[in-house]
């Protein structure tokens, strides 16, 4: 998921009243349809929700807007993601803890996400009159996760294991173990998380031996 945490927010916080009804009404419809396997269209949703088009295209001026917001409300918590420890093993453990169950339970609505993604992908160079659906969330979750090894890996080695780790965050790693190796959550969850600790203290250590070589020289 490249998407700062508040530009797909069309709302805003003090918004009371009818605006903030509808707009609910509208998240609500299309995270219920996101959740049946649809990637619904605005118009879709205002259908569903018994809402007016013009209405409709008011909150949400096009498909990539609406997804996105049903993309937030679905990660929730995960957004407010904060760790206490500055243990980084520990913390990215903290953040897949907090982040795998969620993903889980909206499985379905993170996978019509992803298809809207690669549907634009595959029609790029085609004109296309909305902007395309980017993710990158797991982006700014797993910097903060790593954030105290900054200083003490290399710039590029710190981003090399953010990368990594972005591998196994997000809906895909279902995907793989669940739709490819037939893993059940909890499976998934423990394999994901081993990896996430494996790929941490593998980082740390190639840092520490670098060190260590350049000392001795």
């Amino acid at each position: 998921m490249n998407v700062s945490l508040q530009s797909t927010d069309t709302g805003t916080k003090s918004e009371q009243g009818p605006r903030a009804r509808t707009r609910k009404l509208m998240v609500t419809t299309a995270s219920r349809l996101m959740q049946a396997g649809l990637t619904p269209s605005v118009s879709e949703v205002a259908e569903a929700a018994e809402v007016s088009r013009a209405t409709a295209y008011r909150y949400f001026p096009n498909q990539t807007a609406l997804v996105h917001a049903v993309v937030d409300e679905a990660l929730g918590p995960i957004l407010k993601w904060k760790s206490k420890t500055q243990d980084t093993e520990q913390r990215v453990l903290d953040l897949f803890e907090k982040a795998l169950p969620r993903i889980s339970e909206f499985e379905a609505t993170f996978k019509a996400a992803l298809r809207l993604s690669l549907e634009q992908w595959a029609q790029d160079g085609n004109a296309s009159e909305q902007p395309r659906f980017t993710r990158g969330h797991r982006i700014e979750l797993l910097n903060d996760a790593l954030s105290p090894l900054r200083g003490t890996l290399p710039a590029e080695e710190f981003d090399r294991l953010a990368q990594a780790l972005s591998l196994i965050f997000g809906v895909e790693l279902y995907t793989i173990l669940k739709d490819i190796w037939d893993l059940s959550d909890i499976q998934s969850c423990k394999v994901a998380k081993w990896a996430a600790c494996a790929l941490v203290r593998s980082a740390i250590a190639e840092a520490n031996e670098t060190r260590a070589n350049r000392a001795e020289t």
